[in-house]
């Protein structure tokens, strides 16, 4: 497990703990890494929120965060319909999260999406405003 959480690919790690099984590892490094997080690994990092989820939202909320953020960071508008749906998630899990330690708050996370991509009408309009 130490090798796995410090695996210089962070993408492969969570894979890795996801399928061993070890949830628990796998969150704890999402949170730890968080800035390490490749939104761009939309498969791996789209599996092992689904999966974590429940037992373990903030990381969950991470990993959805890094897709809706190298998504708009992109400008990869094919993504849009799928980020949307993450973000709304993100949402969901808010209620659930008690203390988002380091990490903005939903509230702020999207403040801070709206400052820098507000001009990305198209993926606002997927979220109703």
């Amino acid at each position: 497990m130490d090798i796995a959480e410090k695996y210089s690919c962070l993408s492969t790690a969570i894979n890795f703990l996801m399928s061993w099984p070890a949830p628990a590892h796998a969150a704890k490094i999402a949170e730890i890494r968080a800035a390490e997080l490749d939104g761009n690994r939309y498969n791996t990092m789209t599996q092992a929120a689904g999966a974590l989820v429940a037992e373990y939202p903030l990381a969950a909320a991470l990993m959805r965060r890094a897709m809706v953020q190298d998504t708009l960071d992109g400008a990869k508008s094919k993504r849009y319909r799928y980020v949307a749906q993450h973000l709304a998630e993100c949402a969901c899990s808010d209620a659930e999260i008690s203390d988002y330690s380091d990490f903005p708050s939903h509230e702020k996370f999207v403040a801070n999406l709206r400052e820098k991509h507000g001009r990305k009408h198209g993926f606002w309009g997927l979220m109703g405003a």
